[in-house]
């Protein structure tokens, strides 16, 4: 008798769970992702893990960032996600208030097929000639559950420009909602078209450079445009982001799969900095070798430099301006490096070596603000 009670009870305490998960869309959470904070979601969309991104996009829903940023549960071992990612962290020292974050732990099902089958397509690489920087072969469209983490994101400063106040998740902080994945169903992959440049990059192989230090590299690619080069000093800006080794900048470099919502980042770090923030960089080495590793050092300078010196007077900052000279910067440095194409996920070329003088400014805003407006889904 006791044990059909046992038995009763796990029934019924299983069936109030599934009736906790609520069926929404994309959309609806990114109108109120605070509404949904804590919640169990299930939704249906289309899953990226690009260069700097591993969202879930729905419909068009008209956001300046306009999807969910994807996490996998803290401990999973898996290789889909971002092959870059800049977080920025609260430091030791910082002088704003950090509210205590409790969040229910997520138990990923990773054992299950479909969990399995949805990791290997989005971390499959595209292989084509050229450096196409953090591409994958494959987007997924699959139904996902999972615990959705919902704030404001803003970055807040204080009159003399201090940072006073951070929120948001993914690259930059610049996402609303992020989703940790519990568990995933009705899978389906979809090829990425790659079709329009690969007749471009067709026979353009990249060059095998790059020492076992990647900030020393952007620094020599900055030296290659000579001294007095605006184009080699932005350049050698981002590249000093990093500052020297043993530096206590805030800058704070690891390496490996960027795919995993970690409980420490919602506190403070364990360091200071001269300015109270930490800017997190995670680089996949896997995924980024050689000159793509300089490369992206290049751009997660630019993002850090604009961050901590906003171009604008008034402070502000757009995730979409952030990324468009951030790429920019990325472009520049694919030239120092002598790469005669880079392309960037979803088949936008952001560089050709063949391009006359006259077409190479038209060309690269061309490619940079298709791919921000349908690859990234950022807009001004």
């Amino acid at each position: 008798m006791k044990r059909l009670l046992t038995l009763v009870c796990l029934f019924a305490f299983s069936c109030c769970l599934h009736a906790q998960v609520v069926d929404t869309t994309v959309c609806d959470i990114l109108k109120d992702p605070q509404s949904f904070n804590g919640k169990i979601v299930r939704i249906k969309g289309t899953v990226a893990a690009g260069f700097d991104q591993f969202v879930v996009k729905g419909a068009t829903c008209g956001r300046h960032v306009d999807g969910i940023w994807l996490s996998y549960p803290e401990g999973t071992k898996a290789k889909a996600g971002p092959a870059a990612l800049l977080q920025l962290q609260p430091a030791k020292n910082f002088t704003g208030t950090v509210a205590p974050v409790e969040r229910t732990p997520v138990v990923l099902d990773k054992n299950n097929k479909d969990f399995k089958q949805f990791d290997s397509w989005l971390s499959t690489p595209y292989k084509g000639d050229g450096l196409c920087l953090g591409c994958r072969r494959y987007t997924v469209t699959a139904t996902l559950v999972g615990r959705l983490d919902g704030v404001t994101a803003a970055l807040k400063r204080d009159k003399a420009g201090k940072i006073v106040a951070i929120s948001g998740f993914g690259n930059m902080n610049a996402y609303s909602a992020r989703l940790v994945l519990q568990s995933v169903s009705e899978i389906s992959s979809q090829e990425i078209d790659y079709s329009k440049t690969a007749s471009v990059t067709k026979g353009d192989v990249v060059p095998e450079t790059g020492g076992s230090d990647a900030v020393a590299d952007a620094h020599k690619v900055a030296a290659i445009f000579g001294p007095g080069n605006p184009l080699g000093e932005r350049i050698e800006r981002a590249a000093a982001a990093f500052g020297k080794q043993g530096d206590n900048n805030g800058v704070v470099l690891s390496f490996g799969a960027p795919n995993q919502a970690l409980a420490k980042d919602d506190a403070k770090g364990g360091s200071d900095s001269p300015d109270g923030m930490l800017f997190n960089c995670q680089f996949d080495t896997n995924r980024l070798k050689g000159n793509a590793l300089s490369i992206a050092i290049s751009y997660e300078g630019t993002l850090i430099t604009d961050l901590r010196e906003p171009q604008k007077a008034d402070g502000r900052v757009e995730a979409y301006e952030l990324e468009y000279y951030a790429w920019q910067s990325a472009v520049l440095a694919a030239i120092g490096n002598r790469l005669k194409t880079m392309t960037a996920p979803g088949g936008y070329l952001l560089w050709n070596a063949a391009w006359t003088v006259d077409e190479r400014t038209k060309s690269v805003e061309e490619g940079l603000r298709g791919f921000l407006a349908s690859e990234e889904l950022l807009s001004r």
